[in-house]
């Protein structure tokens, strides 16, 4: 959830009013946001350098850390915040979106070369006219696009924002891709020409930039933006250039985004959307041309009663336009037939959170208050039939005296390959975008936590018997988002000897309860084991389980390299099944 940091007298005075600290709590918990933390600019300095003194606070800022959701992009600023609160506390209007009357001829135009087809293909902008800022608001605006590249820009992959000085540029705007070698320019707070190649070796030192530079710097291509004199604006998503940086004079603001997902490129412009709004026509290679930022507002019919059962409440239409309105959706109510009523709801450009009816609902029960809505209990939960089945599992096992852990779903890739002998990458297991290299992927198999559990309590008395039902998951291009979660049952016996027959019996115990007998090799009417060959466990000591044709599972003793991969010295076995087999 994105926090934003706002001063308490800034807030304060655009809301008009000023509350004490228990009072916005309850202001903000009543709107759906929360008031995170309370502390002062130079508070916050000395936590980040680690210092001990502390200042006096009666002569700091205040600072309001609020939390936000992180689909409210419109929230991300203290303008947005303000202004959301004054519409929620009925002292201002539901505002309305409009265009600079701005004629086709005398419009700033954009074209777009068809190289940029290969690394950016996208690119949408706009103009703020009549600006004035002030320190406060200049950071504002400047925290806003920080803001925006962290969250939906998804750290600049999606969307790069740039903002440039519009009277130190001269239009029509172009937006090409070139070799590195070809674009030069002084980058934002250089004093000095760059090639863009060299840009990227200069900014490996950075802190801020280096994250960004693997988005482009394998490219043979890099995106560029020229105003008519070929002077640069940008190196999407890399650095802006110094010549139309902005500064507290800027009065007039030449927006554009560049971007591989153009519906978060309209939304984010639609986000940094101030004052007073000028078009700006984008015209492409082939032709086509669009005017943007698109400010039009769409209709959505949602049923009152749909509102009603959803919440557990019972509400007139007019109640309901009326909690809309605070939230910034303008509602009207509307007759559906059989003495029924609909709201109609005119969602704005900024409201982009707002995609399907139990939207629209939840801002009711939001704006309606949660503390509001009146207590229930289910008619009847049934609890899934998987569920149910690992529960059963659980006690089981753990009457065979084996103790349950719960270990990490994430791992590292090292951890489900080369750690357990086998010969496999990254790639064939579901990768993210790891912070660490101890959480690059999603596990596979269920033994790397058991061994690390082991492995992190050398210690502890012998024999160790645990166990774990938890879900795996495969990539599978059979499911619409190329994967699949499965639960499995593993057990794992650590002692002075392997402790082979007792995982053995564990398995015999385990077929045993759900009913399914041992049968000759080939007999599908039950199960049975047969030699594996699986490089975590020793050759000829390991065996493969087969129910009803299908096969589920493997167990053996542990192969001795692989202990020491995870620093165990002691002989183990292991089991592991896939439970989802016997339902």
């Amino acid at each position: 959830m994105p926090t934003v940091s706002v001063g308490r007298d800034r807030l304060f005075a655009a809301l008009g009013k000023s509350y004490t600290k228990e009072e916005f709590e309850d202001l903000c918990f009543c709107f759906g946001i929360e008031l995170d933390d309370v502390t002062t600019e130079k508070a916050i300095i000395r936590k980040e350098k680690h210092l001990d003194e502390e200042g006096d606070e009666n002569d700091e800022e205040v600072i309001y850390k609020i939390e936000v959701p992180a689909n409210r992009y419109d929230l991300l600023c203290l303008e947005g915040i303000a202004q959301a609160l004054r519409v929620f506390n009925k002292q201002q209007e539901i505002p309305k979106y409009t265009l600079s009357d701005v004629s086709k001829d005398s419009m700033l135009q954009m074209h777009v070369k068809p190289e940029t087809s290969s690394i950016r293909p996208y690119v949408v902008c706009a103009v703020l006219r009549d600006i004035s800022f002030d320190e406060a608001s200049y950071n504002s605006f400047i925290d806003l696009q920080d803001k925006l590249h962290q969250n939906i820009c998804r750290r600049r992959t999606l969307v790069a924002i740039g903002t440039h000085d519009l009277d130190t540029l001269q239009g029509p705007f172009t937006y090409e891709a070139l070799p590195p070698s070809h674009i030069n320019f002084v980058p934002l707070k250089q004093t000095r020409d760059f090639t863009a190649d060299e840009l990227m070796e200069f900014y490996k030192s950075d802190l801020k930039l280096k994250k960004y530079l693997h988005i482009i710097e394998n490219s043979p291509l890099y995106p560029v933006l020229y105003d008519q004199n070929r002077t640069v604006l940008s190196l999407p998503p890399i650095i802006n250039g110094a010549h139309s940086a902005i500064t507290l004079k800027t009065k007039n603001v030449f927006i554009e985004c560049t971007a591989t997902d153009l519906t978060k490129a309209k939304i984010v412009l639609n986000t940094m959307r101030k004052y007073q709004v000028e078009p700006v026509e984008v015209v492409y290679a082939d032709g086509r041309s669009y005017v943007y930022p698109d400010l039009s507002a769409y209709n959505m019919e949602v049923s009152l009663s749909y509102i009603n059962h959803t919440i557990g409440v019972s509400l007139e239409a007019e109640e309901v336009t009326s909690l809309l309105n605070r939230m910034q959706l303008h509602a009207e109510r509307s007759a559906s037939g059989n003495n029924q009523w609909n709201i109609n709801v005119l969602v704005p450009p900024t409201r982009s959170d707002v995609l399907h009816p139990c939207d629209v609902m939840e801002d009711v029960a939001i704006a309606y208050g949660y503390n509001n809505i009146p207590k229930r209990k289910p008619a009847s939960v049934k609890p899934l039939a998987l569920n149910e089945f690992s529960d059963l599992m659980r006690l089981e096992i753990a009457m065979n005296g084996f103790t349950e852990v719960l270990t990490w779903i994430l791992c590292s890739s090292k951890e489900i390959s080369t750690m357990l002998n086998r010969q496999t990458d990254e790639s064939t297991a579901v990768v993210g975008n790891p912070r660490t290299s101890d959480f690059e992927v999603v596990r596979t198999t269920l033994m790397p936590g058991i061994l690390k559990t082991i492995g992190h309590n050398k210690d502890h008395p012998k024999p160790i018997k645990i166990y774990e039902v938890g879900d795996v998951v495969l990539l599978d291009e059979k499911k619409d988002v190329g994967a699949s979660c499965r639960r499995r049952l593993a057990a794992l016996y650590c002692g002075a000897n392997s402790g082979f027959e007792l995982i053995h019996c564990l398995v015999d115990r385990i077929m045993e309860v759900i009913g399914t007998p041992f049968v000759p090799v080939g007999d599908d009417t039950g199960y049975y084991i047969q030699r594996s060959d699986e490089p975590e466990f020793l050759p000829g000591r390991q065996a493969s389980i087969t129910h009803k044709g299908k096969h589920v599972g493997t167990f053996g003793i542990v192969h001795p390299e692989v202990l020491n991969n995870f620093d165990i010295s002691d002989p183990c076995s292991f089991m592991e099944i896939d439970i989802e087999n016997f339902l």
